[in-house]
């Protein structure tokens, strides 16, 4: 069960074994601390008392912080102790500076380019017969956005500031690609722009931020579980306050949970509302973490049989683990079916 706590002006308490959610004197939920998985708090002004904390930290419930604007996760409480893995995270650090930084690097960025094909591809299996030349178009974009592989994987050597920037410019080339035929398969009425991330004030481009957020948050809480260092990442250069690692890690998860997630909701009728001062509404808020939370519910093929994307994303981080250790001869990245 997750909690999600999207209103202004509420408190989060803790009652005989239950967190309840109140606003003023008006009860708006309670949950049993013991059903509980997690609490994502979406909004400013939300108030929060030492005994949620500390049941919490001891139940191992991670508490996410969201940035009501756009979904940006800025924050996880977790119980201090599991931070502690002193050995994975000095190995973490070390794999940055010789050859296993950039394979990690070319994994990440592989990954990613393989689903954005494997969505569009997806995309496509649902249109071959009431719209046979779009499905012939986003097919052969599928197979155009694979070219970026080969010189991506021909990248030697170790990690700079130089093979950092052949990766993401291979990885930027297919984005391009995969942008453009996206455009295609979402309603017209919506007037998106094409792909933006910080200030998007278009509804799409919001609801794909807002997704991009809560998927981060639950990537994030994956590293921390698996002993590593969110903010020291290898395909994302390192800056302060930045979770370099935690974008790294998202890159093989986006398409599979946000976008597939995000596009189908739109091509069904979903409504995204916005406030007057032109960011999303509560009720869309709401929902669109709901759907992600769902999705990672739901299962993909991964080494061999299906399983829960969730459980997915806690395995690919401790594959991250045990290849900086020494323990896993190479990272695979998971990459979504179709």
């Amino acid at each position: 069960m997750h909690l999600i706590v999207d209103q202004f002006g509420v408190f989060i308490s803790k009652h005989q074994g239950r967190i309840r959610v109140m606003k003023e004197k008006e009860r708006l939920s309670e949950v049993p601390i013991m059903h509980l998985e997690q609490i994502l708090i979406c909004s400013d002004g939300v108030g929060l008392s030492s005994d949620v904390v500390r049941a919490c930290a001891e139940e191992g419930i991670p508490i996410h912080f969201l940035n009501s604007a756009n979904g940006g996760d800025y924050g996880t409480f977790v119980h201090s102790g599991i931070t502690g893995m002193a050995l994975t995270r000095r190995a973490q650090l070390r794999a940055g500076d010789d050859e296993r930084g950039l394979r990690l690097a070319q994994a990440f960025a592989s990954g990613k380019i393989q689903s954005q094909a494997n969505m569009l591809r997806y995309a496509a299996k649902n249109r071959k017969e009431n719209d046979p030349d779009l499905h012939n178009d986003l097919m052969r974009t599928a197979t155009e956005i694979l070219d970026a592989l080969p010189p991506l994987r021909a990248v030697r050597g170790v990690l700079t500031d130089e093979t950092r920037a052949a990766l993401m410019g291979f990885e930027g080339m297919a984005g391009a690609r995969y942008w453009t035929a996206v455009a295609r398969i979402i309603p017209d009425d919506l007037g998106w722009p094409g792909r933006e991330t910080r200030g998007a004030r278009d509804r799409f481009n919001q609801a794909l931020n807002y997704g991009y957020g809560v998927l981060q948050s639950q990537v994030r809480t994956a590293l921390i579980l698996a002993g590593l260092d969110p903010n020291a990442g290898f395909l994302h250069a390192d800056r302060p306050g930045k979770p370099s690692l935690t974008l790294d890690l998202i890159e093989e998860f986006r398409q599979a949970v946000v976008d597939r997630t995000l596009i189908g909701l739109v091509n069904r009728q979903f409504e995204i509302v916005q406030r007057d001062d032109g960011l999303l509404d509560e009720d869309t808020r709401k929902r669109i973490a709901e759907k992600i939370l769902e999705r990672l519910n739901s299962t993909e093929l991964y080494e061999g049989k299906r399983q829960p994307l969730r459980h997915i994303l806690q395995c690919q981080a401790r594959h991250i683990a045990t290849f900086v250790r020494g323990e896993r001869p190479t990272y695979e990245p998971f990459v979504m079916g179709w």
